[in-house]
């Protein structure tokens, strides 16, 4: 905020705040705090992005939450705030606006809320007027689930595109897209992975998820013969599964001698680039774990399995990605014969 570090009024409301006389201290700095609870760093990225949307929109001459006097926030405030992320709209390439989803304004207001909370533990702020200005509601809606089905085909097309290049990159993006395929991992919890992470005599791989939660996931058996050819490639050097590379071909090291992990993003620029080599439709990292849930449920595979399967926290998650009512509903709707056009003659006159 400003140099003050004053809260803006909210808009067409004379509550004016009083201005801090002192930057916040780091250690006691709500924002910080907050973040630094988050295990997973896109967790801490994602959260952090949000607070930082809500400072700008409170204060466009900011662009970060840090040190930003959180703990002044009341009902009226945060009430405001609501409104105004209901409001947002985000620009579309023909240049069209909609809204902000219902998820993305929910996920802006966990964070403010969680941020609130670190600042009444931090003793910033009285219990009383944390509650009451973390008292606002979600936005309630539903939505269809987002993304789309990866067709077999389409996963060949990957494959031979990786096949086709000779270099160490190729069998490693291979055994990559194998174990996404194969296990319905997140790009971020592939990216985490070292050598020690797989089993081959268990034909698994162990997974840190979210809120570090540990699983098991298990790889076909097409999947481990591409992550043996690639570990054969790899070598035994300690460190990422699926290393960075340098321009010049060669993985990269840390300063430790372990190879360096690839970011989450990079998996999805990695995927969008052998898309577009395989010639096929567009797809993301998280499509292919819709497939996997769904290709799970199809092959009647209990609910409670393909939750642990994936490590999501609520069996309702998982739900969310069963195809089959869809094709229920498509079905039932098929019973249905449309009349044919039939002209009707009026009745003769007299």
């Amino acid at each position: 905020m400003t140099a003050e570090h004053r809260l803006p009024a909210v808009a067409d409301d004379p509550v004016r705040l009083p201005a801090v006389p002192a930057p916040i201290d780091p250690a006691k700095d709500p924002y910080r705090v907050y973040l630094d609870s988050l295990d997973a760093e896109t967790s801490k990225a994602d959260m952090g992005a949000c607070l930082d949307r809500i400072a700008h929109m409170l204060n466009p001459d900011v662009t970060s939450g840090a040190g930003q006097p959180w703990h002044l926030l009341r009902y009226e405030h945060t009430t405001h705030i609501r409104k105004l992320l209901i409001e947002r709209k985000v620009e579309l390439k023909d240049g069209k606006t909609r809204p902000w989803s219902p998820a993305y304004v929910n996920k802006h207001l966990v964070a403010l809320r969680r941020v609130l909370r670190e600042a009444w533990r931090l003793g910033l702020m009285s219990a009383e007027d944390s509650k009451r200005a973390s008292d606002i509601p979600n936005l309630t809606a539903t939505r269809l689930p987002k993304g789309k089905h990866v067709a077999s085909e389409a996963v060949g097309a990957v494959f031979a595109a990786c096949d086709d290049d000779p270099t160490p990159l190729g069998a490693r993006d291979s055994a990559l897209f194998a174990a996404l395929y194969s296990t319905g991992c997140r790009r971020a919890e592939l990216a985490s992975l070292t050598l020690t992470n797989y089993d081959s005599a268990e034909r698994s791989l162990r997974v840190i998820g979210k809120r570090n939660k540990e699983r098991l996931v298990f790889l076909t058996s097409d999947a481990v013969s591409r992550l043996e050819a690639w570990i054969a490639v790899r070598g035994e050097t300690p460190g990422a599964l699926f290393p960075r590379f340098r321009r010049g071909g060669h993985a990269a090291l840390n300063q430790d001698g372990t190879l360096t992990h690839l970011t989450p993003q990079a998996i999805r620029y990695i995927l969008a680039n052998r898309i577009t080599q395989a010639g096929v439709a567009s797809r993301t990292p998280h499509d292919f774990r819709r497939t996997f849930i769904g290709e799970l449920l199809d092959a009647g595979v209990d609910l409670a399995t393909a939750q642990a399967l994936v490590g999501h926290a609520s069996p309702n998650t998982t739900a969310r990605y069963d195809r089959r009512p869809d094709r229920t509903r498509r079905a039932a709707v098929d019973k249905l014969a449309m009349p044919q056009a039939r002209r009707i003659r009026p009745p003769a006159a007299g």
